[in-house]
């Protein structure tokens, strides 16, 4: 082995990213899409989903970047009403 090159470790795998049904189960609420939140909607939301966690993004707001299958997000207009829900 040559000493100017020391071994080298693999890399790391990379993220996945499941397919199919979302597991943050978006597809089972998109019939709420429309609909004005309120906190029981939106526990509602998160039990009928089975997501692990539920983020609300208001516009205006700063988020995390940071992608988690099993978080569902349910974007808000400025008057309150659900705009999208999906995972991330």
């Amino acid at each position: 082995m040559n000493q100017n090159n020391p071994p080298r470790e693999p890399a790391p795998e990379p993220p996945r990213v499941s397919s199919g049904e979302n597991a943050c189960g978006a597809s089972r609420v998109q019939d709420r899409v429309g609909r004005r939140y309120d906190e029981a909607l939106g526990e509602s939301i998160r039990e009928q989903s089975g997501a692990g966690t539920l983020r609300v993004m208001r516009p205006g707001h700063a988020y995390t970047l940071e992608y988690r299958e099993d978080r569902l997000n349910v974007r808000i207009d400025e008057n309150g009403v659900i705009t999208d829900i999906g995972c991330g």
